[in-house]
């Protein structure tokens, strides 16, 4: 059988399927009709959701059908049925995509029907050219390329009538869009408490108790000054010690708020510095960066502590020794890729750092893939919306 044959006998098929699915079609009227009347009645409202969520298991058969002939998908837009009676009611009534679903099964329980008929006679009168003229030229003159036109309308016919129009899909992606950057939001606000707690719990278990010691020793060193002046002496030097310790405990607070480093250096710069400090030997480039305009301080510590994240995993899980750190201006993004060539198996299911820089980028509608199949490579990439 050649290609063209086979084809052909793919869209004979195809009008069978049809013929059987407009059968269904016409069965599922009268359950159409039996559901309107309870719900009129008030006493069957249960039977609504339960009868749309019957509707559309019938035309994603329609729609896998279609897909199946054509090779390209139809985008379904369905509203979740789920909760209360009452909600699931109101939600199967509502949605735009019902009306879409019972639209195509009245008109295909009729054009299924007719294209099917039309299909056999078609197959007829080919049989009919074959008995007259032999070597199956009614096949190849009349059926084959007559079923093959049939099926396709019917799969046009479908699309056009199962397809969301372009207002449904716009509103769906809004919806889809507030979901996410409410979820987004909600991991912000948490990264941020988090954020918070963990300068408090920094500054009152560290800085905070060095500077009530330092009140302490300054006071009684100036008690002890005019009796004892060695004593004050050896108190003043060790406030000084602690006022030390104390800036530096300062300092690192700061660096996990903002590095001073990335005002100082740049990204670039900085993740350099990151880069020679990390245990590993690192090969960090900048493509496009070096002398381009910085991007938002956000952006730009959202980046530096990604990377930061990234090293540390890899120094610790990886048993690489070396990795690479990519940054690259896009036009519209700043792209940063770290890639070790360790172990792999990098999971962040378990509220490791890699969650917390998910949260981190999601807060700046930024992306996150991490790739770390076992045996490696670790790869993770990071996508920061920026305009330059």
């Amino acid at each position: 059988m050649n290609a063209r044959v086979w084809i052909e006998w793919r869209a004979t098929e195809q009008l069978l399927r049809a013929a059987g699915l407009a059968l269904v079609s016409l069965l599922f009227l009268p359950v159409l009709i039996f559901t309107a009347v309870v719900a009129l009645t008030g006493i069957g409202a249960g039977v609504v959701p339960e009868t749309v969520l019957l509707l559309r298991r019938i035309a994603g058969f329609k729609r896998q059908e279609v897909e199946r002939w054509t090779g390209e998908a139809v985008p379904e837009l369905y509203g979740p049925v789920a909760g209360a009676l009452g909600v699931r009611v109101r939600t199967a009534l509502r949605d735009p995509a019902t009306y879409r679903d019972l639209r195509w099964i009245a008109a295909h329980a009729l054009y299924g029907w007719l294209l099917a008929y039309a299909a056999v006679i078609v197959w007829v009168v080919g049989a009919l050219v074959d008995g007259v003229w032999a070597g199956g030229l009614g096949n190849r003159a009349v059926v084959l390329p007559l079923v093959g036109r049939l099926a396709a309308l019917d799969s046009a016919w479908s699309r056009t009538l199962l397809e969301p129009s372009a207002d449904a899909r716009r509103s769906a992606e809004l919806a889809d869009r507030v979901e996410e950057l409410t979820a987004t939001r909600a991991d912000a606000v948490a990264a941020h408490g988090a954020e918070l707690r963990r300068i408090e719990r920094d500054l009152h278990d560290g800085t905070q108790a060095r500077l009530v010691a330092l009140s302490m020793r300054v006071g009684l060193a100036r008690r002890a000054y005019e009796k004892n002046p060695e004593a004050a002496r050896k108190l003043l030097d060790d406030a000084q010690d602690q006022v030390e310790e104390a800036l530096a405990e300062l300092r690192h607070v700061v660096r996990g708020i903002h590095p001073p480093i990335l005002t100082d250096r740049g990204l670039v710069g900085a993740v350099r510095a990151l880069a020679a400090g990390s245990g590993l030997d690192v090969e960090v480039t900048g493509e496009g960066l070096e002398d381009a305009r910085r991007p938002p301080a956000a952006v730009e510590a959202a980046a530096y502590f990604a990377v930061a994240e990234s090293l540390t995993n890899a120094a610790k899980h990886s048993g690489s020794p070396t990795a690479r750190v990519e940054l690259a201006r896009t036009p519209r993004a700043l792209r940063v890729t770290v890639r070790d060539e360790g172990r792999g198996g990098a999971d962040d299911s378990g509220g490791s750092g890699l969650l917390g820089m998910r949260r981190r980028i999601a807060a700046l509608d930024g992306i996150v893939q991490v790739s770390s199949p076992v045996g490696g490579p670790t790869v993770i990439e990071v996508e920061l919306p920026c305009v330059w």
